[in-house]
Order: structure tokens, then C-alpha cells, then sequence
């Protein structure tokens, strides 16, 4: 069993930072491939960006440019950088590792409004 804890989420004006991190107990937490997800009200959860455990990274073309996702092995924690935030990146943010399985935190609130 992974456990995975978020934090960083709050309230932010647009075109403000925020930056989210979820902390691992994963004894081998650099094989993990890691992700972010998040689920807007009413709407589907879906992928933001992931980053494997060779590096290889990814994101959604509507966070491209503004969001960063990192990964400290060692910290066993992974990290989303948000910049520009806009209205509609408003969304619980799940942080997620998959290897054999798939395992997800409780999720950390973003708001961004004026």
C-alpha cells in the first residue's frame, strides 16, 4: 500500500502561482511512474501531467507552458508548479502512482477567482 499526501492547494487571483506537492511512503518511490489529476465540479477527472520514473514527462495541452511538474527521489515527493492560473484551472488536484497498481492521494482544492 502507497499513501500519498497533497498539500499546497488554496486560493489564488488569476494569473497567480500556486505550487502543489504530494510526499510518498513508497519504499521505492523512484520506479513509480507519478501524475497529477484533477476534477472540476461536475466534470470527469482528468490527467494533467505525469512524469515516469525515467523522466519522461507529459502534460495536457491546455496546462502547456504554465504548469511544471518535478520530481525529488530522494524527498520521495512529487511537484506541480502553477503559473498563470486561470478561472477554469479551478479543481480538486489528485496526485496518483502507478506501478502495479494505481494509488491516489485525497486531493487538494485549487480555486482561482478575483
Amino acid at each position: 500500500q502507497v499513501r500519498l499526501v497533497e498539500s499546497g492547494g488554496g486560493l489564488v487571483q488569476p494569473g497567480g502561482s500556486l505550487r502543489l506537492s504530494c510526499a510518498s511512503s513508497a519504499t521505492l518511490f523512484s520506479i513509480y511512474d507519478m501524475g497529477w489529476y484533477r476534477q472540476a465540479p461536475g466534470k470527469q477527472r482528468e490527467l494533467v501531467a505525469t512524469i515516469t520514473g525515467g523522466g519522461t514527462i507529459n502534460y495536457v495541452d491546455s496546462v502547456k507552458g504554465r504548469f511544471t511538474i518535478s520530481r525529488d527521489n530522494a524527498k520521495k515527493t512529487v511537484y506541480l508548479q502553477m503559473n498563470s492560473l486561470k478561472p477554469e484551472d479551478t479543481a480538486v488536484y489528485y496526485c496518483s502512482a502507478r506501478r502495479s497498481s494505481v494509488y491516489w492521494g485525497q486531493g487538494t482544492q485549487v480555486t482561482v477567482s478575483s
